[in-house]
């Protein structure tokens, strides 16, 4: 399980980083600044919980168990709708496209997913401590 963390974590740190080169550079070029600033948080929330993936793929090796694991899977479901729906929002924006109520109803579900992950890294920690 650990290594599959560290991929993960290498894959999406990857994305983030080509996303925010894009984002620091193209994007303006596209949308209006308090776009790029949208698209720049998804980027930094992706970044931080790639960090974290990584992160728990660690403690993953000295502390195993059904929390950790659901902590990771937590991380990558709010990397995807989180980010990923900012992503989505602002890419419909630069297109010209209206952006769909149910976009950005996602969003919030990312971020409860970041939450939910967090508490259950914190409980898998205590259980094993």
């Amino acid at each position: 399980m650990h290594k599959t963390l560290l991929l993960a974590g290498a894959v999406s740190g990857a994305i983030a980083v080509s996303l925010g080169a894009f984002g620091a550079h193209g994007l303006k070029q596209i949308v209006s600044a308090a776009d790029v600033a949208v698209f720049q948080t998804g980027v930094q929330y992706q970044m931080y919980h790639t960090l974290a993936l990584m992160l728990l793929a660690i403690v993953y090796e000295r502390l195993p168990g059904k929390w950790i694991t659901t902590s990771a899977y937590l991380f990558a479901c709010g990397v995807l709708f989180f980010s990923g729906s900012l992503y989505l929002i602002i890419a419909l924006k630069a297109r010209g496209v209206s952006v769909p109520a149910l976009v950005g109803l996602i969003t919030p579900l990312g971020g409860l997913c970041f939450i939910i992950g967090w508490l259950c890294f914190l409980i898998g920690v205590l259980r094993k401590s």
